[in-house]
């Protein structure tokens, strides 16, 4: 799961970016809706968290933009501003929750853990494919019974492939979908990951084919 953190206070994006990451999410961090809006047009990510106090603009500018182009990606506003207004504007924009500073780091994992929760059971936070299951919400896959171990790297990329099975995904989609922009992922890094998720799926009844000179594809095995 791919966070954009949107927070223009030097210290504190740097303790919430350290917090997420420590939390297992691969997290960007800009300091101004510019720069928000500039990776948000390019770049794929699964949760906004968004302070509204930005240099550039208000931060509700942000949010009028996302949903006035009918994105979806959910969006947890995290901000000073503690009047009932406030609260009631930055949800009626379209913010999915609304957390006003301090807030404890826990407190703020756990609501981006639900964020994601509801936003996987619009969709479906289960995915099959041969015997292989996926818990989005969760991250946890399993083959039958038995759950794989996987490092935090293979599950995002077992899991982007899973939202893309039976099309073909590039590198190129794959290092902007599973990497942060300080992880600098390489070609052969995606080539190696592939290697070691795809050694896990044996007995799974899928495969990840290898469509030379595109990318690959997720897919149930042949009988």
């Amino acid at each position: 799961m791919r966070i954009l953190l949107v927070e223009d206070d030097h210290e504190l994006g740097a303790a919430m970016r350290e917090a997420l990451v420590l939390a297992g999410y691969t997290t960007d961090w800009v300091k101004t809706a510019g720069y928000a809006l500039h990776a948000l047009k390019f770049e794929h990510f699964d949760l906004l968290v968004l302070d509204l106090g930005l240099p550039d603009c208000d931060g509700t500018e942000i949010i009028r933009t996302l949903r006035s182009l009918r994105k979806t990606l959910p969006i947890l506003i995290l901000t000073a501003r503690d009047s009932l207004e406030s609260r009631i504007i930055g949800l009626d924009l379209g913010g999915d929750d609304y957390v006003v500073k301090p807030v404890a780091m826990a407190e703020l994992c756990a609501r981006i853990r639900a964020l994601l929760r509801r936003n996987a059971a619009e969709g479906s936070s289960l995915w099959r494919l041969g015997r292989l299951e996926l818990d989005i919400a969760g991250k946890i896959a399993r083959i039958g019974n038995e759950n794989l171990e996987l490092t935090a790297r293979e599950w995002s990329l077992l899991a982007y492939l899973a939202g893309s099975s039976g099309r073909i995904v590039s590198k190129e989609q794959l290092i902007q979908g599973i990497g942060g922009w300080d992880q600098e992922l390489s070609p052969n890094a995606i080539e190696a990951c592939v290697h070691r998720v795809r050694s896990k799926l044996t007995h799974a009844g899928v495969n990840i084919r290898t469509v030379r000179g595109l990318g690959y594809m997720l897919s149930e095995q042949s009988q």
